[in-house]
């Protein structure tokens, strides 16, 4: 199967315009927001529903917590603020108010990952998903386009769980079409394929559908997994992948350590050991640029996936 990949709106879009949908379906739905309405989206929920949003100002924190005692007290309580913000500045709360009692939290950050551009690496999240992932009982979601953001937004309010759920601030590809359906914690296979198999979350899935294609051309069969779900992960993916494929490539927009990369081979050293390698940001703050130019300047790109597939078919033959 061959993808177009048009670009389509932000996934931070779909979210908001997900959110709205919430909020005429249901009342309990509320929002908190931390002065950054008109960047994360919810101002279209604070828009109609104006006496079920609550701006908490630049306080995270706070913000989480109140979001915490709302859901405590029977409310579908969305909070929301750029990731690097709520996790960073809110993790206490985060800990304390939401996951050891294990409350229906739903935390969306937006503007994710070194894609956020000029803004530079202050407001950059590149340690959101391991944060959000070493948090009990909290569901961790990383959508890739339009298309599933807003369907797992809407799954994500009427599961039972904490959640955390990653957004991004650049438009990026449609890879799905409205109407196709997603379950949390089961990856979705793009693709199917024999020799290797890439693995890979947000804007990395689009890369690693044209990294895909450039390596079909030399005859090499490729499987493609779209981990949306990072927390609880498809384990029956990675282990069936593991076995059939024998190497694995892995690609975010996080950091390599403790992204997505260390969750996938946790998994495969339990079930199947393969061959594995890695495309994410290492070592490293990113700096202020282009979404484009950040991407392209720190690996996060379809040519980096191709090489790192190289490599690993190399060490697998």
């Amino acid at each position: 199967m061959r993808y177009e990949l048009k670009m389509g709106a932000a996934t931070r879009e779909a979210w908001g315009k997900a959110l709205v949908e919430l909020g005429r379906e249901n009342r309990d739905v509320v929002v908190c927001d931390a002065d950054l309405s008109k960047s994360t989206f919810t101002h279209l929920f604070a828009k109609e529903f104006p006496d079920r949003f609550f701006s908490c100002g630049i306080a995270e924190a706070n913000m989480v917590a109140l979001g915490a005692g709302l859901a405590s007290a029977g409310k579908v309580a969305f909070v929301s603020s750029f990731s690097a913000f709520v996790l960073n500045k809110g993790f206490e709360q985060l800990r304390v108010t939401a996951a050891y009692p294990g409350v229906n939290l739903k935390v969306v950050g937006t503007h994710s990952g070194i894609s956020i551009g000029e803004d530079g690496p202050s407001q950059m999240s590149i340690e959101d998903l391991a944060l959000a992932c070493s948090l009990p009982g909290f569901v961790v979601l990383s959508p890739s386009d339009e298309v599933s953001m807003y369907a797992l937004v809407k799954q994500a309010a009427s599961y039972p769980a904490p959640f955390f759920i990653r957004a991004g601030r650049a438009k990026c590809p449609v890879i799905y079409t409205p109407g196709d359906t997603f379950q949390i914690g089961k990856a979705v296979e793009l693709t199917p394929g024999s020799d290797i198999t890439l693995a890979a979350t947000g804007l990395l899935v689009a890369e690693s559908l044209r990294a895909q294609q450039i390596l079909e051309q030399e005859g090499i069969s490729v499987r493609v997994l779209d981990f949306h779900t990072i927390k609880p992960l498809d384990r029956d993916a990675i282990s069936r992948a593991a076995r059939e494929t024998g190497a694995m490539v892995v690609s975010e927009e996080h950091l390599v350590d403790g992204g997505l990369g260390v969750r996938i081979a946790q998994v495969a050293s339990e079930t199947h050991p393969c061959i594995m390698e890695y495309v994410g940001v290492r070592n490293t703050y990113a700096e202020s640029g282009t979404p484009e130019g950040l991407l392209d300047k720190y690996g996060l790109v379809a040519r980096e996936v191709v090489a790192a597939a190289r490599r690993a078919l190399a060490r697998k033959r």
